[in-house]
């Protein structure tokens, strides 16, 4: 029901949010409502579930594959609940690689690119941290039951909960996670464009945001377990720097396991950056192309067809 919402300041404290700080504040809580539940559907079945007496012991989680779709749908249900938070002010970007590509093809403005990036991972960064002060406990009966390597008495299990690592099949390479979270945020732009194109089939009815969560599920479903799929700097450098201050050290920064990966930090940041950026070009030169010149001659002829057809055809 529609009804008139006064503001909590006076209307003269709120005009220099009207602009550029208002759209960073909006950024700023729409990456924070995506970490609190992305991060925490991660804290819940890492850490949570076991330790609450849920699963069959204190430290078993990931049963099976089946499993790994609470986290896919917990991801895909917090990019929607983000967009829905931030986007009638910012657009809802709360993705670093997003904003870039917008700047390269969308007209967003430069200028904006970079307080939109210091507003995606600070929301980030305090996500991390909510997650941690609501799931501490769990965490640390996690981490004390745990066998095996630790990093200031926290394991790599905890540390997924708030960041990303390659899998060990890559045995500690750069070029096979890179390439992961670049075709992996390539198809995200790709498809959030082509979502929010007016002159495709676009989702009308606010819709939008549902949609592009249904995205984020199937890129994990698909993409997901060779790297974590971050496709999103600041969802993993955020969280990341946190977990830094709060105990995991090396895993963190520099990103690193003996025996395992090194110095991986950079990746879920430069990858995701790159794929954007391709993800629009390749739509725009495969399909936004054809629409703007199809708009251009007046001739939208029905999907499908090459051309209308006439009585002569038949």
């Amino acid at each position: 029901m529609a009804v008139e919402i006064q503001p909590l300041l006076k209307p003269s404290r709120l005009r220099r949010r009207a602009g550029l700080w208002g759209e960073c504040l909006a950024e700023f809580l729409g990456t924070f409502v995506l970490i609190s539940f992305g991060c925490g559907v991660v804290a819940m079945t890492v850490a949570a579930l076991p330790g609450s007496g849920r699963t069959e012991g204190p430290t078993t989680f990931f049963l099976s594959a089946g499993d790994w779709l609470l986290i896919t749908w917990g991801w895909a249900m917090a990019v929607i609940l983000g967009i829905y938070v931030a986007g009638g002010v910012s657009g809802a970007h709360i993705n670093p690689a997003v904003t870039l590509a917008f700047a390269v093809r969308r007209k967003f403005p430069w200028v904006k690119v970079v307080p939109y990036w210091v507003s995606q991972v600070l929301g980030a960064l305090a996500g991390a941290a909510l997650v941690y002060g609501v799931y501490h406990d769990a965490i640390n009966t996690f981490d004390d039951a745990m066998k095996g390597p630790k990093t200031g008495g926290h394991t790599l299990a905890s540390f997924s909960i708030f960041a990303t690592f390659p899998a060990p099949y890559f045995h500690g390479g750069i070029w096979g996670p890179l390439i992961d979270q670049v075709v992996g945020t390539a198809f995200l732009v790709m498809l959030v464009v082509a979502i929010i194109d007016l002159r495709n089939t676009a989702v009308k009815a606010n819709l939008g945001p549902l949609v592009i969560g249904f995205v984020v599920a199937a890129i994990g479903m698909s993409y997901g377990a060779n790297a974590g799929y971050a496709i999103n700097p600041a969802r993993d450098f955020g969280p990341r720097l946190f977990t830094w201050f709060a105990g995991w050290k090396d895993l963190a920064f520099s990103g690193s396991l003996s025996g395992a990966f090194s110095a991986y930090w950079w990746i879920p940041i430069v990858g995701p950056l790159v794929g954007g950026v391709i993800g629009v070009l390749v739509y725009d030169l495969l399909i936004g192309d054809v629409l703007h010149i199809r708009a251009q001659e007046g001739e939208l002829p029905e999907p499908g067809r090459t051309r209308p057809t006439t009585s002569d055809d038949t």
